[in-house]
């Protein structure tokens, strides 16, 4: 038995969930947010919380039911307080700043690197070498952060590049004489 997927989600007071069928729609100060469950989950509202049961017994009901229950709890969590992830720029001339909506880097390459956000997501650079990405859809926010990692990773003899904060990089030692 799922011990993630038997736990009930409260319901904070200002969202609005709404079930038809097999989609639960989330709506909150954030914003709006909808996911459609699996066939094998079965969702319900009994007053301020969301319960999500099996329909049959098999191994894939099982995970799909714990699964569809961290994303039902995500989405309430997106539109209440919402999500975000932080990447620090670590290298000599390495760093950001904003150009109207869209992030603008300098990443060691012969030209700047510019990053669309995508829809829902927001950028913020409170120092050079900080960028923070914010949204209210943990999927995507976590995306987008992998995606801006991706242009410039870690590397592991100087550990320059792009990290999300606090990532310990793994460093090699180099060569010796």
């Amino acid at each position: 038995m799922s011990r993630i997927g038997k736990k009930p989600i409260d319901v904070p007071s200002g969202v609005q969930v709404t079930i038809e069928g097999q989609t639960v729609t989330v709506k909150g100060p954030k914003g709006q947010l909808a996911w459609t469950l699996a066939d094998e989950v079965v969702p319900s509202r009994e007053g301020e919380t969301i319960v999500l049961s099996k329909r049959d017994e098999t191994a894939r009901a099982q995970s799909m039911w714990g699964l569809s229950r961290t994303l039902v709890n995500n989405m309430v969590v997106g539109v209440t307080t919402g999500y975000e992830r932080t990447l620090e720029l670590v290298g000599v001339g390495y760093r950001a700043a904003m150009k109207g909506q869209a992030l603008s880097m300098q990443l060691g390459f012969s030209h700047d690197v510019d990053v669309k956000p995508p829809q829902g997501i927001s950028f913020a650079v409170p120092k050079q070498t900080e960028i923070r990405i914010s949204g209210i859809d943990k999927q995507l926010v976590g995306e987008t952060a992998a995606r801006i990692r991706r242009l410039r990773p870690p590397e592991p003899y100087k550990g320059k590049g792009v990290r999300y904060a606090g990532e310990q990089v793994r460093r090699k030692e180099g060569k010796k004489k």
